[in-house]
């Protein structure tokens, strides 16, 4: 932590961008589009009782790895219904998409998240299928988490190699900084229970990869983030890229996903192996 920073400045995307509201809707109403125009390739999963507690699929041909797309809104807002129309570029090229949804802080903890997180790739790894790992802000911090994770330890049954990759797009890997700021409202963190929801503070993952991209116009605390875990998960063996989405603020650095031709998109058809 550093006493020369403002984070709240730093982290509190809304302020940041108060362009936001427009972006948003925008979402919701390109998502529901492409839920209208291909509700063909549209499938629900419940991975367990609750009414948030559901996977979209959304199919391309049916065959090889899935890309998991974990949503945002920093552990406290909105739902998977809101990006949809982001597997519009993975479809294109035949690969399915799975968006989770999960209960909100403060209902529950950060920690009860990545728990629902893991449930949820449990029932994902019912299909017998490899899962890569994407999620933007809070989903990049939950799919770091989801690399991480031993599932053959965690399960007994999985396959430790489950999680291929993760593909983080401004993503959260140390939590602490946000302990002081507006933000932490909903999740009540320490700076104890901060770190221990940190992925950057557990045992780096032994197999897969992981790139971590920002959005070029945001703040100087999301690009410190990405890199220092980037460096970190690194050293460690693990293979690792930093990137940047051009011109983009932390609401529009998600917006590729929706280009079958973008950098974004191609990458993630690469680390499905198509």
């Amino acid at each position: 932590m550093n006493a020369d920073v403002d984070y709240e400045v730093e982290y509190n995307n809304r302020a940041r961008v108060p362009e936001n509201p427009a972006i948003m809707a925008g979402w919701a109403r390109d998502a529901r589009a492409y839920r209208e125009a291909h509700q063909g390739r549209l499938k629900m999963l419940a991975y367990g009782p609750g009414e948030r507690h559901r996977i979209d699929l959304l199919s391309g041909d049916g065959a090889g790895a899935i890309v998991v797309f974990i949503h945002g809104g920093y552990w406290q807002a909105l739902d998977g219904s809101f990006f949809s129309h982001l597997a519009g570029g993975l479809n294109a090229h035949g690969i399915d998409v799975a968006v989770p949804s999960y209960d909100l802080c403060p209902n529950v903890s950060v920690g009860d998240i990545i728990e629902q997180m893991r449930t949820a790739t449990r029932e994902l790894a019912k299909l017998g299928r490899p899962l890569v790992m994407s999620g933007h802000s809070a989903g990049g911090h939950l799919a770091a988490c989801l690399l991480v994770t031993d599932w053959r330890a965690l399960d007994g049954v999985l396959p430790e190699g489950l999680v291929t990759a993760a593909y983080t797009i401004s993503g959260l890997f140390d939590l602490r900084p946000l302990v002081p700021t507006s933000i932490n409202n909903a999740l009540k963190l320490d700076d104890a229970s901060a770190k221990a929801v940190s992925p950057l503070f557990w045992k780096p993952p032994e197999r897969g990869s992981l790139d971590a991209v920002v959005g070029g116009n945001e703040s100087a605390e999301y690009f410190r983030q990405s890199r220092t875990i980037v460096d970190a998960w690194g050293k460690a063996g693990l293979p690792t890229r930093f990137g940047s989405v051009p011109d983009a603020n932390h609401f529009t650095a998600i917006a590729p996903l929706a280009d079958a031709g973008s950098p974004m998109t191609l990458r993630l058809k690469q680390l499905a192996g198509r």
